[in-house]
């Protein structure tokens, strides 16, 4: 053998080499890119839907607070009621109407203020399945991204279609959240709750 074959039989394995090792780099910056694009659009997302989740908790939890005020003032008239009735003597019929009165108008207001309660619960709880869903997706980028640090330094080509699925997955369901699909998984959430 030449020393020009030598030579070619050392460098074109190690070029080839060297291309492949480029090759995978250079996908593994494409992925995590888009990746990490993905992500921060999510978390954007993430932190709006937290805060309407705060606002629908903090209208429930001042629509039960006044539920509860209604049925003070009407267990306060319906005490009245059952005073008044107990008097000896002629019970004053226009004081005895008044209470009866007030006690079927917080009956009502209670009513209405129930519904609106448990729709302020049931806002939160919409918008809830969807900030897991986020989070989900926030999880699974987060593990893409860490797979792709691995595929760059161990040049596994598995790995790094192992990753981009991992990253796939998770770009799907930020995807759906965004658009309002649920793929919530109660058992994850079980897990991560």
């Amino acid at each position: 053998m030449s020393d020009f074959d030598i030579n070619d039989a050392i460098h074109d394995p190690i070029e080839n080499a060297a291309q492949r090792k480029s090759r995978i780099n250079s996908l593994v910056a494409i992925f995590v890119a888009i990746t990490a694009t993905f992500m921060a659009l999510c978390n954007v997302k993430d932190g709006n839907i937290v805060q309407a989740m705060s606002q629908a908790q903090a209208h429930g939890i001042d629509a039960w607070s006044y539920f509860q005020a209604k049925s003070t003032k009407q267990a306060i008239a319906e005490d009245a009621l059952e005073q008044l009735l107990a008097q000896p003597g002629k019970p004053n019929d226009s004081l005895i109407a008044k209470y009866r009165k007030q006690i079927a108008r917080y009956e009502k207001e209670k009513a209405e203020i129930k519904i609106q309660a448990e729709s302020y619960q049931k806002e939160y709880d919409d918008i809830n399945l969807f900030d897991d869903q986020f989070d989900m997706t926030d999880a699974l980028l987060t593990i893409a991204i860490a797979m792709f640090g691995i595929t760059s330094l161990t040049q596994k080509k598995w790995l790094l279609w192992f990753s981009a699925s991992v990253a796939l997955l998770g770009i799907i369901l930020g995807l759906a959240a965004f658009m309002k699909i649920s793929l919530h998984s109660d058992l994850v959430s079980r897990i991560l709750g």
